[in-house]
């Protein structure tokens, strides 16, 4: 059974780090590009990064350039979202899921097999 399951989210502080997890069972992760997306309360879910199948490439959204880090351990069958600086803005929850269709890496449609998502709260 295909399956990602995303773990790390907590409350933190604003200016806090958490590192997320995507970690996938019934199936090699590193014959896919991962995608990180999050959905605040109220607001549709979004793009946050993007790593290909090698990891040579990455990619990030605007909000969350030069704090976010995404990687990949293919031999642990996972991928990581370090987060650094967390602003309140970015309390949502994050998913991961397997592009399997290309495009615009921040495209949902291109995306199958989401994960269940883990919550992020920054918050004093």
């Amino acid at each position: 059974q295909v399956q990602l399951v995303e773990s790390g989210g907590a409350l933190v502080q604003p200016g806090g780090s958490l590192r997320l997890s995507c970690a996938a069972s019934g199936f090699t992760l590193n014959t896919y590009a991962i995608g990180w997306f999050r959905q605040a309360p109220g607001k549709e879910r979004e793009g946050v990064s993007y790593i290909s199948t090698s990891g040579r490439a990455t990619l990030y959204a605007p909000s969350v350039k030069g704090r976010f880090t995404i990687s990949r351990d293919n031999a642990k069958n996972t991928v990581y979202l370090q987060m650094n600086s967390l602003k309140a803005e970015d309390t949502a929850v994050y998913y991961c899921a397997i592009q399997s269709r290309g495009g615009i890496w921040s495209t949902e449609s291109l995306y199958d097999y989401w994960g269940q998502g883990t919550q992020v709260t920054v918050s004093s």
